[in-house]
């Protein structure tokens, strides 16, 4: 166990002296949660507050699934799901910048978020991607169950609703959108409500897109991975689960976030009736295959 705490949907970036930041959802009072590592195996809660600011947009309930990347000019970027003030208990990707170079923040929202796409259900999940060409992209999921017809995870009754993986380019400031985005992935049968917690990685000449299935409550919540030549996909997914209940006395892991470098993970699993703390995996990638050490 990394940290021993309600630490969910953790994303990591490292600093430029190696020291490891992580951002997990909202809770223990801040609504992006800020952990350090010096090795990313023993961890500390800190009594930061990422965002202590909230954009005219968003309500005040719900920050989750943060992502950092460090930027060209040496700040960094926040990533994160916001309650949407315009149609509640649904969510758009808010983006925030670092006043400075800590990647601890504190971090200044912009007024307007990357995407919401409320129509469809909104958008959450955020995770960036520095691509070897220097192109800046982020992947994000549209939340159709959260407008689905019921049942597990609200999106268990026909007609099921879509729950895309978008790609979207950005420039170089990390969220100006560069054209339109594209879907590399969505939910089948094999994935039961949904698919979401989306990482991209690149591997030597291979994508790896790392994603969860079913119901972040439901025993059946893990990690999985598709692969793709091409950013854009296709995405082909293996239907190897990476990390599943009962592995490592895991129980329901997700929010899988690995390292550009493709060694390291962090993932949440429940750790109490409503808590989820956060682990440490070391990863090995072979080709296309993933296998955790």
């Amino acid at each position: 166990m990394a940290i021993d705490s309600n630490f969910p949907d953790p994303g990591f970036v490292q600093a430029g002296d190696g020291t490891w930041y992580a951002f997990g959802t909202n809770g223990n009072g801040k609504r992006v949660q800020v952990a350090t590592s010096p090795d990313f195996r023993s961890w500390t809660l800190t009594d930061r507050e990422a965002l202590p600011t909230l954009a005219g947009w968003e309500t005040e309930i719900d920050h989750w699934a943060p992502d950092v990347v460090r930027r060209n000019d040496g700040k960094y970027v926040l990533y994160y799901s916001g309650e949407a003030k315009q149609m509640l208990r649904h969510h758009c990707v808010g983006v925030a910048v670092s006043e400075g170079t800590d990647p601890a923040g504190p971090y200044v929202p912009n007024e307007e978020p990357l995407s919401c796409r409320l129509d469809l259900g909104g958008s959450i999940d955020p995770s960036g991607f520095l691509d070897k060409d220097g192109s800046r992209y982020v992947v994000f999921k549209v939340d159709g169950n959260s407008v689905g017809n019921g049942g597990d995870c609200n999106n268990g009754i026909p007609p099921l609703k879509p729950t895309p993986i978008l790609l979207q380019k950005v420039k170089a400031d990390g969220f100006t959108p560069d054209g339109d985005a594209v879907q590399i992935l969505d939910r089948d049968d094999s994935d039961g409500p949904l698919v979401e917690a989306p990482n991209l990685i690149l591997h030597g000449d291979t994508y790896f897109l790392f994603y969860s299935t079913h119901c972040f409550t439901d025993p059946k919540y893990d990690v999985r991975y598709a692969t793709s030549k091409s950013i854009t996909g296709p995405y082909v997914k293996t239907g190897q689960k990476l990390l599943k209940t009962g592995d490592y006395g895991l129980t329901s892991p997700g929010g899988g976030t690995v390292c550009g470098c493709g060694d390291k993970m962090l993932v949440h699993g429940f750790c109490g009736t409503d808590k989820r703390c956060t682990y440490a995996a070391d990863l090995l990638i072979q080709g296309e295959q993933v296998t955790i050490l």
